[in-house]
């Protein structure tokens, strides 16, 4: 890691969705003197301060310890969504990954660990209210995803247990978009070959409106400003719930889409979903589709009292960015991020 004053910070995932935004940030910053960012494949894109590891965190080959010396903090950010029809092949990634890294985080000394958790470790919830920080995050147990997340915070609990002297710090964010991860969560989601012109509102004159299909969204560099305060307070420790407002739901979409809305009772909505996944059509699973109908809306007010964050962009203007970035095929210079526009 290069030599200058600073905070020295390590970014595992650092070219995905979160950790280009997180590292864009980092490198702005000008309490931090370097950032060296951990992922499977180098990218041509490097932001000033900024160093490049290729680690393969599914990998016990990977000296963690040696990337994480001397380093003032680690942000844990790296997660594999796919395959989704594989969880052992994710739970090794995401699981056994994350393992690793607390493991070697301890072992190398650092000071503090900032780990990419999500709204997805809840256990169900409401829709009509916002929960705290001390809601049960026990996930949903049929999804992947929630599954995995809980358990990494039981994981982090037995970690803050043994090694008192590293601060950590969950971050929960909301459902995280930017313009340039449209093709990215396009191909996570949707599949390769779904054209992204399809988020054209004169192509869609009917808004599907499920019941309980209410969420909350957040644009990723405000996420990305959260996770940088965390790494420059010396006193935030726990967890932080994190997304913008207003919650996002078929009534929402309609106005911003001038769209009319049709009730879809959620067992067709949910056999339409299952049966494009059983029939390798959709990434997404019918057990994700299920965790995300029980997910509770989060009440922020944590974040801004003890981080001092809000977001500057309203759900509103996230959820527009998106679109428009999956009509264009936006995307960025790694190779998670590339572009790509379908049709």
């Amino acid at each position: 890691m290069s030599s200058g004053t600073g905070k020295r910070v390590v970014v595992t995932g650092a070219t995905g969705n979160v950790g280009t935004s997180v590292v864009r940030v980092l490198s702005e910053e000008t309490e931090v003197g370097s950032v060296r960012g951990l992922a499977r494949r180098l990218p041509e894109w490097s932001p000033p301060k900024t160093e490049w590891s290729a680690v393969d965190l599914a990998s016990d080959g990977s000296d963690l310890v040696e990337e994480f010396s001397g380093a003032d903090a680690v942000i844990h950010l790296a997660w594999a969504f796919q395959p989704t029809h594989d969880p052992a092949s994710t739970w090794r990634t995401n699981v056994l990954g994350s393992m690793r890294v607390f493991d070697a985080v301890a072992e190398a000394g650092v000071p503090a660990l900032v780990h990419a958790s999500s709204v997805g470790a809840y256990s169900p919830g409401p829709k009509d209210r916002a929960v705290t920080e001390s809601w049960p995050t026990h996930g949903w147990p049929d999804a992947a995803y929630c599954r995995e997340k809980a358990y990494l915070e039981r994981a982090l609990d037995t970690f803050e247990r043994d090694h008192p002297g590293t601060r950590v710090v969950r971050m929960r964010p909301a459902f995280l978009f930017k313009r340039e991860s449209a093709s990215e969560q396009r191909r996570i989601f949707g599949g390769r070959f779904l054209p992204g012109q399809l988020a054209r509102p004169d192509l869609l004159p009917l808004l599907p409106d499920i019941p309980g299909l209410r969420v909350q969204v957040l644009h990723t560099d405000d996420a990305a400003h959260a996770y940088r305060l965390a790494v420059l307070s010396a006193d935030a420790r726990g967890a932080f719930n994190l997304a913008a407002e207003p919650a996002v739901d078929a009534d929402l979409l309609g106005e911003m889409l001038g769209t009319r809305r049709v009730r879809l009772p959620r067992t067709a909505a949910r056999s339409a979903v299952a049966a494009a996944w059983g029939l390798r059509l959709l990434p997404a699973s019918p057990h994700l589709f299920d965790a995300v109908l029980r997910l509770p809306l989060m009440d922020c007010t944590r974040a801004r009292v003890d981080l001092g964050w809000r977001p500057v962009r309203a759900a509103t203007q996230v959820v527009e960015e998106f679109l428009l970035g999956m009509r264009q095929g936006a995307g960025e210079r790694t190779e998670p991020m590339r572009g790509r526009k379908v049709g």
